[in-house]
């Protein structure tokens, strides 16, 4: 959040400045999370995540976090933590923490963009620190900040996740006694399991909004085969069905139109996001804040997507603690309706929160307090 936006929410500018401290120290803090069930991006029963904390000269504390999952972008733990520490913190120490824009210029003058941002998990964790201390010192919610009334909770999808139809079956039924009421299949390689998988789940739930993610896992032809076969069993999009460098492939299924086509691996930055658009390559995004590099960028992408018409869905990295609340934050703040698929209380168990999320009716409540409005158990953390 700038300065000149938080002098818009009525702070004056000696109040503003006195709680503008600068940045002294950046700690990183690498965790674990138990997983349960079975989940195609985690090789083993644990969910790595990367706490951030910095601090001013005046003791004020923002807590972010980047939750790196190797097996579905190129950034592990160890390059995280190594580059927060020798790259990116460097960069910060001694900057205004309100001045959010200038600390993305700083981070990506740090770590240079391939296509895209580079390293923007890493980046995410550190945004998402200075988020939290912004909202702090203005004692103000993120919704808040940016000037939004939040919705008060987030409908939840649960993941179908599974490698046989009884196996989809009991995992549909779990998440129907929890109290979920609609559903996010994983598709892709095989299109006749996936068009089956489609009819078992939408035959359990007929009023569930029914959301395919590829993942990148089709090649263009077969996409372009499945995809009328989901929209006749009432799947309801399609995500990520080819390749994120795959750029024909997106232009084909968009023209061939039998679903709406969301991009997700391939949108980074709102710079690319702009250019698909006027390529005409998608019909919306699944947003992820954590592949944003935080909350500057990804509020501004939901804006750009909201101009052009375009769909905009709640999305996550099974996000725990930290990065839930921003991902809570963000689609509250922005009014997404739509059963967001944050799965991280599906799969998840512990929390280094002082008092956890609680799913109940079927979604969760968005964070109210200042900031991202949780408190983190930081003696459980080391």
């Amino acid at each position: 959040m700038t300065r000149r936006t938080l002098l818009g929410m009525g702070l004056g500018v000696s109040a503003l400045r006195a709680a503008a401290a600068p940045i002294r120290t950046i700690e990183v803090l690498p965790v674990v999370y138990p997983v349960t069930g079975y989940f195609r991006f985690f090789a083993k029963p644990e969910r790595p995540g990367v706490f951030v904390k910095m601090i001013c000269e005046d003791g004020s504390v923002g807590w972010g976090q980047s939750v790196p999952t190797h097996t579905w972008s190129y950034e592990t733990v160890e390059s995280v933590v190594s580059t927060i520490r020798q790259y990116l913190a460097p960069a910060l120490i001694g900057r205004d923490p309100l001045d959010i824009a200038g600390a993305h210029v700083a981070m990506n003058r740090a770590i240079a963009p391939s296509f895209s941002t580079g390293m923007p998990l890493a980046k995410a964790g550190l945004d998402l620190a200075l988020h939290d201390l912004s909202g702090k010192l203005a004692k103000r919610s993120l919704p808040q900040l940016w000037g939004r009334k939040p919705l008060d909770r987030i409908t939840l999808s649960w993941t179908v996740n599974a490698r046989t139809l009884a196996e989809a079956e009991e995992v549909l039924e779990d998440g129907k006694r929890r109290g979920y009421h609609h559903f996010n299949i994983k598709v892709a390689p095989d299109p006749r399991f996936d068009v089956e998988l489609a009819k078992l789940v939408r035959r359990a739930a007929p009023n569930a909004f029914l959301w395919a993610d590829a993942n990148g896992g089709y090649d263009t032809a077969t996409a372009l085969q499945v995809a009328p076969k989901l929209a006749q069993v009432g799947v309801d999009v399609l995500e990520q069905p080819v390749p994120a460098n795959r750029l024909s492939g997106f232009r084909d299924l968009k023209r061939q139109g039998a679903l709406p086509i969301l991009m997700d691996e391939g949108v980074v930055s709102s710079v690319e996001l702009v250019e698909f658009i006027r390529l005409n390559l998608l019909d919306g995004v699944a947003m992820k804040p954590a592949r944003t590099a935080g909350l500057w960028d990804a509020c501004r992408q939901i804006e750009i997507l909201r101009n052009a018409g375009m769909w905009v869905l709640g999305s996550g990295l099974t996000d725990p603690d930290i990065s839930l609340a921003a991902s809570l934050a963000l689609y509250g703040a922005y009014g997404i309706t739509h059963p967001a698929a944050l799965n991280g209380p599906q799969f998840l168990t512990g929390s280094y929160l002082r008092r956890p999320f609680q799913f109940e009716n079927g979604g969760l409540a968005v964070p109210a307090g200042p900031g991202l409005g949780v408190e983190v158990d930081e003696g459980k953390i080391r």
